[in-house]
């Protein structure tokens, strides 16, 4: 039939949205009360529909979450935690990362800073941006592998093009020469340019005996914390909140 043929060769040119739209408008009989235009609009829109969720699923593929299923909507926002609803649904807009500003979040083990950070990033990929999720000890093995195999620069070059990049785990332990090094070329690259998010357990203030060397600390957080919204959580654990509910 000539209406296989037709689907054969939108497949070809993988148009596969336009070829599912036309299948589902063949199979509808209330399709053969639309005027022309109004058919081939429909397609068109369908087609659409379909080329974005398959743009969205690729960039949350890509970001490779920690917990993709992490969404603003399902926050707990119970007064212990210390969060303000109006700053949420502020940064939901996604225009701090229009604007290239950065988030931090701190507090203590559990209490959902990843969580918060990847609701932050599937809101921010919904409306278009891209990212890419890692914890601060895997970053720098890939980057200590990249340099050994010589491919720093070009991981460093994929680093800063992406639009969100969330660094779990931030300076848990003690930077090493070489590491800190690599994450201020990072910061350098991404300054006023990119976003940035980090996690991390203890206070801003402690961050420097951290990171090590003073000067190189003070242009990492120079780039980093004077462009930022700070989230401080509070409470206990999450984590042994929902397993208790569980029992």
């Amino acid at each position: 039939m000539l209406i296989n043929q037709t689907l054969e060769k939108l497949h070809s040119m993988r148009l596969t949205g336009l070829a599912e739209a036309l299948t589902q408008q063949l199979e509808d009989p209330d399709s053969s009360l639309l005027s022309f235009e109004e058919r081939i609009g429909w397609l068109i829109d369908r087609h659409w529909i379909w080329r974005e969720n398959q743009t969205q699923a690729r960039r949350l593929k890509n970001a490779r979450l920690k917990d993709s299923q992490a969404c603003l909507e399902d926050i707990d926002y119970r007064p212990a935690r210390g969060l303000d609803p109006s700053l949420v649904r502020s940064l939901a807009t996604s225009d701090w990362v229009t604007r290239h500003q950065n988030l931090i979040l701190l507090g203590p083990c559990g209490v959902g800073k990843t969580f918060l950070a990847c609701a932050f990033t599937q809101q921010a990929i919904r409306q278009g941006h891209t990212s890419f999720y890692t914890r601060q000890p895997v970053l720098f093995h890939e980057l200590s592998i990249a340099r050994a195999d010589g491919t720093l620069h070009k991981r460093l070059a994929k680093l800063a093009r992406v639009d969100i990049l969330i660094v779990d785990d931030f300076a848990m332990t003690a930077l090493a020469e070489s590491e800190r090094h690599d994450f201020l070329e990072i910061c350098e690259d991404r300054s006023n340019t990119r976003s940035t998010i980090l996690t991390r357990q203890i206070p801003i203030a402690d961050w420097h005996q951290q990171i090590g060397d003073p000067t190189q600390a003070d242009s990492i957080l120079d780039r980093l914390v004077h462009n930022a919204h700070r989230l401080e959580l509070e409470g206990g654990s999450m984590r042994k909140r929902l397993a208790a509910s569980q029992d």
